[in-house]
C-alpha cells in the first residue's frame, strides 16, 4: 500500500484529465476537494488491486451530469459522501474500500476526496481505462455486476436510490433525476466484491495517471515536447497539431454535446481534424477520414504546455495537439464495442484501429 498526499494531486490531475479523453469534469474542480479533504482528514491510503480481500464491498464514488454545468456550480465536498452513505443504508453493510468509476478528470479525484472524508482506503483503478458518458459503459457491465442500486445526492441534500431492471435502465432513470437535480450529482453506485476487481475493473490506473502527468511535468521542465511524453507513455499516436476553428456545443440531456473544428498548423499546414463529442470525444475526423473511434482515446492537449482540454473548455484559437491512444482491449470485443462503440452513439461507422506511428 501507498500513500496520496497533497503532493501528488497535481500530476493526478493533470494525467487524469488526459486520460479522460475530454470529458469526466474539469480536474481543478476536483483537486481543490481533494486537496481540502486531505488537509483535513490526512493521506489517503491507496490499495493494489491484489491487496483487497476477495470479501471487500469496493463502492465506486463520482460524479454525474454535464461538465460544462460543473464549471458553474461547484460541489461542496458533502455530496458525494450523502450518496455513499445512502447506499450503504440499503446495502445493509458499510463499503470497506472506495474506487473510481473512470479515471477521467473530476471522476479521478472526486474518490480521492471520498476516501479521505470516510476514512476508506482507495483502490488503485478505475472501471474504465478513460472516461465515457454513461453509467453503463463499464467493463462490470461486461461481467454481469449490476450498476444498482445507485445513490444520487445534490448540493441540496436531497437523496435518491435508483434500483433498475438492467444498466442501460439504471442510466436512463438516473440521468432523467440527474437534470430535474441541477444536471449535476454525486454517485455512488456499481458495487463490486474484492474477487471481482481483476475482472471488473483496470488495474492501476491512478498510478498511470500521476505517472503521466508528472511525464508532462519534467518534460515542461526540461524544454522538451510535453505532447511527447503523454503520447509515448500511452503507445499512442498523433492525428494533427493545430488551431481551434470553430466549436459547436451545447448542454443536452445532461451531457455536453457538440463537436470542434481544428485546422492544422506547421507539418499540418492544409489539414482539418473534426472532434464529435458527448462529454467525452468519440470520433475524430481527419480530411474526411475517420482516423480515431470510441472506446480509444482521443485526447486534446495544450501544444505549448501539454496540459489537458477539456470538452467544456475548447474554444477558439487554442493551439492544440490532438493525440490518440489504445483502450483497455476488453473494449474492443464485439460485447465491448456494443456498449460503446462509435454505432451505440449513432455515428455511421465501425471502430477504427489504430494505426500507430
Amino acid at each position: 500500500m501507498r500513500e496520496i498526499g497533497i503532493e501528488q494531486l497535481d500530476d493526478i490531475a493533470r494525467g487524469a484529465g488526459i486520460l479522460g479523453t475530454g470529458g469526466g469534469g474539469d480536474p481543478y474542480i476536483g483537486k481543490l476537494l481533494a486537496r481540502e479533504a486531505i488537509r483535513r482528514h490526512g493521506p489517503v491510503t491507496v490499495a493494489d488491486i491484489d491487496e483487497v480481500p476477495a470479501d471487500a464491498t469496493v463502492v465506486p464514488v463520482s460524479a454525474m451530469g454535464a461538465p460544462t454545468v460543473l464549471l458553474e456550480k461547484l460541489p461542496s465536498g458533502a455530496e458525494e459522501l450523502t450518496a455513499l452513505r445512502a447506499l450503504e443504508a440499503v446495502l445493509g453493510r458499510p463499503a470497506t474500500h472506495i474506487v473510481p468509476i473512470e479515471i477521467g478528470g473530476v471522476n479521478s479525484m472526486i474518490p480521492i476526496a471520498a476516501a479521505a472524508e470516510s476514512g476508506l482506503p482507495l483502490v488503485d483503478g478505475d472501471a474504465m481505462g478513460r472516461a465515457f458518458p454513461e453509467a453503463q459503459m463499464v467493463l462490470p457491465t461486461l461481467i454481469g455486476v449490476s450498476t444498482t442500486p445507485m445513490a444520487l445526492a445534490d448540493d441540496k441534500g436531497n437523496t435518491l436510490v435508483v434500483d433498475a431492471v438492467s444498466n442501460l435502465w439504471s442510466e436512463r432513470i438516473a440521468r432523467s433525476a440527474c437534470v430535474e437535480m441541477g444536471c449535476q450529482v454525486s454517485c455512488a453506485d456499481t458495487v463490486l466484491r474484492g474477487d471481482q476487481l481483476r475482472d471488473g475493473l483496470v488495474p492501476a490506473t491512478l498510478t498511470l495517471a500521476e505517472d503521466l502527468g508528472r511525464a508532462v511535468r519534467l518534460a515542461r521542465h526540461e524544454h522538451a515536447d510535453p505532447v511527447a511524453a503523454a503520447r509515448d507513455l500511452l503507445g499512442g499516436t498523433r492525428l494533427l497539431t493545430g488551431k481551434v476553428i470553430d466549436v459547436e456545443r451545447r448542454t443536452s440531456g445532461g451531457f455536453a454535446r457538440g463537436q470542434a473544428s481544428l485546422e492544422g498548423l506547421g507539418a499540418d499546414a492544409g489539414r482539418t481534424l473534426r472532434l464529435n463529442f458527448q462529454n467525452e470525444h468519440l470520433l475524430a475526423t481527419r480530411d474526411g477520414e475517420v482516423v480515431a473511434t470510441t472506446p480509444d482515446l482521443i485526447c486534446v492537449l495544450d501544444t505549448e504546455t501539454g496540459e489537458p482540454v477539456t470538452t467544456e473548455n475548447m474554444r477558439y484559437g487554442l493551439r492544440v495537439t490532438v493525440i490518440a491512444a489504445p483502450c483497455d482491449p476488453r473494449w474492443t470485443t464485439p460485447a465491448g464495442l456494443a456498449l460503446a462503440g462509435p454505432r451505440y452513439f449513432g455515428y455511421d461507422c465501425d471502430h477504427v484501429p489504430l494505426t500507430l506511428a
